[in-house]
């Protein structure tokens, strides 16, 4: 069996009288494609970023690539990978200069970033573009970018957040060939997206309710368990028991 990547109990996160994230229990594993769902206000945000070693948690327990999630927070930094649709590349510097920046921040060694410099810009046919401003690249190709850049210290876990927001369905569709390469190399992909498509590709996926997690399994059983045909049916059943927004 694989190993366990991300493991929490009973996690939680208050801020006052709020309960953003109550108590919710988790366990993914190397090279699995993770779907984290909710409607807006459901906590999905405040649970990445715990996880991602952003924001201590009120209380519960978790270990994040193996590193405990109160006392080795940089550890934690250091061993994944991030991405989000609203952040992700700096647009005033070029391909090569963020890949350069970016692969400093994750600790690459000059040697390390030149070979994965040349490695990626190949991988990704971005030759002729490597010196080209990031501002200059269409969508996909600033996604597809960013994603590389993300995994390319070889973390245990990439975070995606709604990576593919706004992105055509056929761009998005290439873009998760690249997830699943990343899972095929070992890489755990946890990954947010209101695209209900998109959950369809998961191994299993966490829907959350106010804060808690409602349903947790493969997509074909939440269908089974809901009665429902489809993962957009799922949903709704689900988003529509929230209490609270955003």
């Amino acid at each position: 069996m694989a190993d366990t990547v991300i493991r929490t109990e009973k996690l939680t996160k208050r801020f006052g009288d709020f309960t953003a994230v109550h108590e919710i229990d988790l366990d993914i594993y190397q090279g699995e494609i993770f779907g984290f769902l909710g409607a807006n206000g459901a906590g999905k945000t405040t649970a990445m970023r715990m996880l991602c070693g952003l924001s201590l948690p009120t209380s519960g327990s978790a270990r994040i690539a193996g590193f405990d999630i109160y006392k080795e927070t940089e550890k934690i930094k250091k061993n994944i990978g991030y991405m989000s649709q609203k952040f992700s590349l700096y647009e005033d510097l070029t391909v090569q200069e963020n890949i350069r920046f970016f692969g400093g921040i994750y600790g690459l060694t000059r040697k390390e970033l030149k070979v994965k410099s040349n490695e990626l810009i190949a991988y990704l046919g971005l030759e002729e573009e490597a010196n080209k401003l990031v501002a200059s690249l269409p969508l996909g190709w600033k996604q597809k970018l960013a994603f590389s850049v993300a995994i390319m210290h070889a973390p245990k876990i990439v975070f995606l957040d709604e990576p593919t927001g706004g992105v055509d369905p056929v761009t998005r569709r290439q873009f998760w060939d690249l997830i699943y390469k990343a899972s095929d190399d070992g890489i755990t992909v946890f990954v947010t997206t209101h695209y209900m498509d998109e959950a369809e590709y998961c191994d299993r996926l966490s829907i959350m309710v106010d804060g808690k997690i409602e349903a947790l399994s493969s997509p074909a059983q939440m269908k089974i368990d809901l009665h429902a045909d489809s993962m957009d049916d799922v949903f709704y059943q689900l988003a529509r028991k929230a209490q609270r927004q955003e």
